[in-house]
């Protein structure tokens, strides 16, 4: 059987802060600095990396919010064979939007955005998960 990708992750630089409504999370202050989104697709992961890609796009999920703005870079894509939450909760970082891009979530994750400060994002995208 061949393993097929299940998630990616977004490494993610942010320049300089923002304010921002996330749909219907609310208005939230984004720190300067690193982060790390998980995500997944059920059908084509890469057109789903694709569209995040786009600035000009429908703002459906709520990392479209937050990659629309021009402070905000996608640095490095990883995708893996990992179930999504199960990624999310190897991934260092702190959770600072309860609830963002984990509205289906059934594990708890509390948010599939999380914040890394001012953490180099080449070491971070190198080594994003921490072994259980």
């Amino acid at each position: 059987m061949v393993n097929q990708l299940q998630s990616y992750q977004l490494f993610i630089n942010v320049a300089k802060e923002i304010d921002l409504i996330i749909g219907k999370l609310g208005r939230f202050i984004f720190p300067v600095g690193s982060y790390v989104y998980t995500g997944s697709a059920k059908t084509n992961i890469d057109k789903r990396i694709e569209r995040h890609l786009c600035k000009e796009k429908k703002l459906h999920w709520h990392i479209d919010y937050l990659l629309n703005n021009d402070a905000v870079k996608i640095i490095d894509i990883k995708k893996s064979e990992m179930i999504e939450c199960s990624l999310n909760k190897k991934t260092y970082g702190m959770i600072i939007i309860r609830g963002f891009g984990s509205s289906d979530c059934n594990f708890c994750c509390g948010s599939h955005l999380k914040y890394l400060g001012d953490y180099a994002l080449a070491e971070l995208s190198a080594n994003a998960t921490r072994r259980l």
